[in-house]
């Protein structure tokens, strides 16, 4: 499942590629098929797994709340909970019908698919900005010895035995907000509507019908407008009193941005980089090594944006996918 995921991603084309050939690639499609058989074969037997749990909840409590009658609260259950209350018929059928197993299946995998990008590329900016400011990584490193014990090689066990030993993490979680501020790796759209229209700060009005409107998350969590010191790492303002100037206001940190169309993804992915840094802060040293990747030509003459040696490309990954140097503590 993990390794068809991965060649999965290895394979996307999103249109932005300078090589043709990588654009148009003939095998792309029988990849694609191929990857996501194998996808298929560990979710499908999960969904009907998960639905026969909830057709069996509902046969022996008809007449409870949805809410009672889920079991977890994971992507997958809830799923199968609105599909059973929109289709009450289904309690008594012998199995999911085939065409909401397919929906359900694309809409998991994409769930994964999104979560490991976005998550992944974040967890990479988070190891490099607390390389480069050791102070950060000491308190981070004390905070997870008092929640874990002093020994790393036991965080796996206490956090799987006390998963809620990571809502315990408040400079691990101010660690991770101002890093993914500093290098979002996502951004959002959105299709525009007749009679909307954004208003320029000196007051020019531009229609958005028939255009797709897009957030430059990068912008405008680095805008001075709304981020004293906009461009320094300060975890801390995270930590602060409401009152304080360095604390945020509300609505400029839009990585996974608000309302009913927020990504259903945050949780996720806030849980799966507080786990990594548990088990990885404490254990390795992790130092950028562009100076001896740009020494060996390796990727043409070095670049830097805005001074910044590690700056985003692509769909928001580290140039040059962060080359670095990995000791043991």
């Amino acid at each position: 499942m993990v390794n068809a995921l991965r060649r999965q991603m290895l394979w996307m084309a999103f249109g932005s590629e300078g090589n043709l050939l990588a654009q148009y690639n003939p095998l792309r499609p029988l990849v694609h098929a191929y990857n996501t058989r194998c996808m298929d074969k560990y979710i499908c037997p999960e969904i009907d797994a998960r639905f026969a749990m909830q057709q069996g909840l509902a046969k022996h409590n008809p007449k409870s709340k949805s809410q009672d009658k889920t079991p977890g609260r994971s992507v997958i259950d809830l799923a199968m909970t609105a599909y059973l209350n929109q289709n009450p018929e289904a309690t008594s059928t012998q199995g999911i019908d085939s065409d909401f197993r397919k929906l359900a299946m694309s809409q998991v995998k994409l769930f994964l698919f999104s979560s490991h990008d976005t998550t992944s590329s974040s967890l990479c900016y988070i190891l490099y900005l607390l390389s480069t400011h050791p102070e950060s990584l000491s308190r981070l490193r004390a905070e997870h010895d008092r929640i874990s014990s002093l020994n790393p090689s036991q965080a796996a066990v206490l956090i799987t035995e006390d998963p809620y030993l990571l809502n315990k993490l408040p400079y691990t979680v101010a660690v991770i907000k101002e890093s993914i501020r500093l290098f979002p790796a996502a951004s959002t759209t959105r299709s525009g509507e007749p009679g909307f229209s954004i208003t320029h700060s000196k007051g020019r009005q531009y229609p958005t019908e028939g255009c797709l409107v897009g957030l430059t998350s990068h912008a405008i969590q680095r805008d001075p407008a709304y981020w004293p010191q906009p461009d320094e790492y300060i975890p801390d303002r995270w930590l602060l009193a409401l009152d304080d100037p360095l604390y945020p206001v509300k609505g400029p940190w839009r990585l996974f941005e608000h309302g009913p169309r927020a990504c259903i993804g945050l949780e996720l992915s806030m849980i799966e980089m507080k786990v990594v840094l548990v088990l990885v802060a404490r254990s390795f040293n992790i130092q950028a090594a562009y100076k001896d990747f740009d020494s060996r030509g390796v990727g043409g003459a070095s670049k830097t944006v805005n001074g910044e040696r590690v700056y985003q490309w692509g769909a928001g990954q580290p140039c040059e996918n962060l080359p670095c140097r990995v000791k043991n503590v």
